[in-house]
């Protein structure tokens, strides 16, 4: 679901992609060059002023303007002369540059189909607010991810994660597209109604390869009925694809709605920013007191204390262990809720009790096999145990469950990646959009020093360093769970090479 890409002369860009092709053969050019080529081109024709694309190449950094000019330099000389002799890039003096070629505009680049999986697979579409009140919107949404986690624990069943399913939220696109996108063969799609204390479910089961409706049915019912609906409706999908009812161990569900309601609203909250990651906290703060016995608030609360201390810069002794007792909470209220066993896990890895985190990683994926996140969380211990391979056979599975996903996925390849010394496939996926703003830079950065390309490497540091100025190898090296000493030299070396701070 990537832009549009550009076609001109001999040269198909996709900015999306981060590719430059020259007559169906990729030609190398930096990470700078293509933000300023995807400007101009994207409006050629037009000049733009030299602060415009200093922006766009260097996004939030102040750079001095030579930068700009050796970095068109290097464009001109790598695009070559244009068909009539002259340059594709014209100088307007004292105002900036000008795109001179015509640029046809090709349309999203299609994606190679995924292959089916060899049993049912399915994704469930975000459910649709029909009611009058745009609030009701997150509960349509909290029915949609409940559905997801209920049928994803089912073993018979391939089941796409929260993350893919929700890249589709308000798109018309047809259920054969979506199907071939995700690689799956059922969708399950509906819409929902919650108003004065009732609640209406539609919900329809579609093959997306012969374009059959396999099951549909309309639920009017009492709100307080609505995890009961839940049940049922998972009840009917298993029974369409597997032919009989196969139930997993029952889930734990929230007693007090308004609880329910914070919780759904937090938990989409959790990859955002520092700031967003404090509205969280108060929401699942207020979870917990209105429902001490729901298990799930338990385990975002947790993620929310990790993702403070990550935000932070580092974990600090009292987030730590308020991270643990409330993720071994949420574990002792509901033992068979996967998301729960595999937070835990990951916080278990971080006190160095690897005995007790590999039972609890093969504990969530044995009562969730679908779970992505847990097969993302896994392969970046996995990683740092020093079992490579491990690694990357973990994230491959993570992104097939869950294509579209959150960038921390991202950073686990590009870390699994490095450590396999594909620093090349690093810098790609390092590079991509949806991560290259966050912490990942620092692998970035080593994969791109281990190439020799010190000076893109060091920019990198130095971008890395506005948002963790307090950032040391020593204190990273120290606080990682790495159980394998060639394993962490290398992620210090590469660190070194870049010139990351001692």
């Amino acid at each position: 679901m990537q832009g549009s890409r550009f076609a001109f002369g001999p040269f198909v860009l996709d900015p999306g992609a981060g590719t430059l092709i020259r007559n169906d053969v990729p030609v190398a050019v930096s990470y700078r060059g293509l933000k300023l080529l995807a400007a101009l081109v994207g409006r050629s024709g037009e000049i733009l002023e030299k602060t415009e694309l200093m922006d766009a190449a260097w996004p939030g950094t102040a750079v001095e303007e030579g930068n700009l000019t050796v970095q068109i330099a290097l464009l001109r000389k790598l695009l070559g002369p244009a068909a009539d002799g002259g340059e594709w890039i014209a100088t307007v003096p004292r105002v900036g540059y000008r795109f001179t070629s015509a640029v046809k505009q090709l349309g999203v680049a299609k994606r190679k189909p995924l292959p089916l999986p060899d049993k049912p697979s399915i994704a469930v579409l975000p459910f649709v607010n029909v009611s009058n009140d745009p609030e009701q919107e997150s509960f349509a949404d909290g029915l949609t991810e409940d559905l997801i986690t209920d049928l994803s624990r089912v073993s018979g069943l391939f089941v796409i994660a929260r993350n893919s399913a929700f890249a589709y939220k308000g798109k018309a696109m047809d259920v054969r597209g979506i199907a071939q996108d995700l690689g799956v063969r059922y969708l399950l799609e509906g819409s929902a109604r919650r108003s004065a204390g009732h609640v209406r479910i539609n919900a329809h089961l579609v093959d997306a390869v012969s374009g059959d409706h396999l099951w549909a049915e309309r639920f009017d019912r009492s709100l307080e009925d609505i995890f009961a609906v839940q049940d049922e409706v998972t009840g009917k999908i298993v029974a369409a694809l597997l032919g009989q009812l196969r139930a997993p161990p029952p889930r734990n569900r929230p007693q007090n709605l308004e609880a329910y309601d914070l919780c759904v609203r937090a938990r989409k909250l959790m990859d955002d920013s520092p700031q967003t990651a404090q509205e969280a906290h108060l929401m699942l703060t207020r979870a917990v007191s209105l429902d001490p016995e729901y298990a799930e608030a338990y385990r975002w609360l947790a993620m929310n204390h990790w993702m403070g201390w990550v935000h932070s810069g580092g974990p600090t002794e009292t987030s730590r262990s308020a991270a643990l007792e409330l993720a071994r909470k949420a574990v002792a209220i509901d033992p068979n809720d996967a998301g729960c066993r595999w937070v835990l896990a990951y916080l278990l890895a971080y006190e160095r009790s690897f005995a007790e985190e590999d039972a609890e990683f093969a504990k969530a994926i044995e009562l969730d096999p679908n779970e992505a996140d847990a097969w993302a969380a896994l392969s970046d211990i996995v990683v740092l145990a020093g079992r490579v391979e491990e690694g990357l056979e973990h994230i491959r599975k993570a992104f097939r469950l869950n294509p579209f996903p959150a960038s921390w996925y991202y950073l686990a390849l590009g870390q699994a990646q490095y450590a396999a010394g594909e620093y090349e496939a690093a810098v790609e996926t390092l590079r991509r959009d949806e991560t290259y703003r966050t912490s990942s830079r620092r692998f970035l950065a080593a994969s791109l020093a281990q190439l020799g390309r010190l000076d893109e490497a060091r920019a990198e540091v130095e971008l890395f360093l506005v948002g963790n100025p307090h950032f040391t190898t020593r204190h990273w090296a120290a606080t990682e769970p790495f159980r394998d000493a060639a394993t962490l030299e290398h992620f210090v070396d590469g660190f070194r090479k870049a010139g990351l701070p001692e």
